[in-house]
């Protein structure tokens, strides 16, 4: 006697499928630049090119995109005004803001952020300037890159295919079908993939808190230094988030209101203060460095760094010369891998790493490659860090 079982078909191929891309600019140089850009990529496609915010809502269910890369000023409808219409229509869609370095651009991407928008990315005053159209073209992909990873995470799977044929199986005898059973209880489970090593925290008290971040930190550092007070008023807080000029200016100023604590960009040269926020301005990397007794900030104009000006692992490497083992550094939410090498030579000098977790992060980036190197003491939700930070500066080290 036999029965038949069915046998699901090998995938011809484990490609996941294109992330579709929706590009909303009034101008139709940039539009197809970006265009071009986009479908050079083997897993993006761009499902519509449109000039107004009006035509991406009204056909935002014909595109169905994952993404949309979406200007800020624009006639019928600007940015800012579509953008809700846009997550009424697909709450789950991914807005990019794209828009000159401006003040009043700044303020309103900011503002985007507060209504939806994960992220924004700051467009050249012309593209014919090479290095500048080359840093827009790197930025813009691996943002769009990075953003559609949780899409794909998030994604339903596949329901299986239908079976391609029928294989018979002989009915086993009692006997051999229960020894068989046996024999399958016995096979090993596979294993979960293992937790990134925890390095222990420093037995040394604290005197700094350094933090880094990027996609996705503005809302997680205002969210975070509203309750981080106890720690502001007795130590400095130095803070390097990627981010253009302009935008860092308003970044500043939305901390001072958040932390209701002095926060503003770095001044090349003033003396680092407990009480104090200090940020790393746009296109600038942030340094501390000791002049006697007292430390100051140094702001160089060298080279990006992991892609980036200001770069967080140039803040981290410096603070060890200045504070040794009493560095605590924070990596938040971001994308690629900026800050895991300052953090490695922190704990290597006897300091402390947090980063944030991968369920609250925008992106997992910086702190997943901060996390899987094994230097963090402790890897936290966005609202469990502050809490921690206050009970580790006031004496706790577990």
């Amino acid at each position: 006697m036999s029965v038949a079982l069915t046998t699901a078909p090998i995938p011809n191929s484990t490609r996941q499928r294109p992330l579709r891309v929706m590009v909303v600019d009034d101008s139709v140089v940039i539009r197809g630049l970006i265009s071009r850009w986009i479908e050079a990529e083997p897993d993006m496609v761009v499902v519509a090119s449109l000039r107004t915010g009006l035509e991406a809502v009204n056909q935002l269910e014909r595109a169905d995109p994952d993404i949309a890369l979406l200007d800020i000023e624009m006639p019928e409808l600007d940015g800012i005004s579509a953008l809700p219409r846009l997550l009424a229509k697909k709450r789950d869609l991914i807005v990019i803001m794209a828009s000159t370095l401006t003040r009043r651009n700044a303020e309103v991407s900011f503002k985007a952020l507060s209504l939806g928008a994960s992220d924004y990315i700051p467009k050249p005053e012309s593209t014919r300037a090479s290095g500048a159209a080359e840093i827009f073209h790197h930025d813009l992909i691996q943002k769009i890159r990075s953003l559609g990873g949780k899409v794909r995470r998030t994604a339903p799977a596949p329901a299986p295919a239908p079976a391609r044929h029928a294989t018979v199986v002989p009915l086993l005898a009692p006997g051999v079908e229960r020894a068989r059973e046996a024999q399958l209880r016995l096979q090993p489970v596979p294993a979960e993939p293992p937790q990134p090593v925890r390095h222990a925290f420093s037995t040394q008290a604290p005197r700094a808190l350094l933090i880094g971040s990027s996609t996705g930190g503005p809302q997680a550092l205002m969210t975070l230094v509203a309750d981080l007070g106890p720690v502001i008023d007795r130590f400095p807080v130095l803070i390097t988030q990627h981010m253009p000029p302009t935008f860092t200016t308003i970044l500043a100023e939305h901390l001072a209101r958040s932390s209701r604590r002095p926060a503003r960009e770095a001044i090349d040269g003033e003396v680092v203060k407990p009480g104090r926020i200090y940020l790393a301005p746009g296109g600038r990397h942030m340094r501390v460095v000791r002049h006697g007794a007292e430390v100051a900030i140094a702001l160089d104009d060298g080279p990006p760094v992991n892609f980036c000006k200001p770069a967080v692992d140039p803040l981290f490497t410096s603070a060890i010369d200045v504070w040794q083992s009493g560095v605590l550094a924070l990596v938040l939410t971001g994308m690629g891998s900026d800050g895991m090498r300052g953090g490695k030579a922190i704990v290597a000098a006897g300091g402390s790493v947090i980063a944030q977790d991968e369920a609250t992060s925008v992106v997992w980036g910086m702190p997943g490659a901060a996390a899987n190197a094994g230097i963090c003491a402790a890897v936290l939700p966005l609202n469990q860090i502050a809490p921690k930070l206050v009970r580790v500066f006031s004496g706790d080290r577990s």
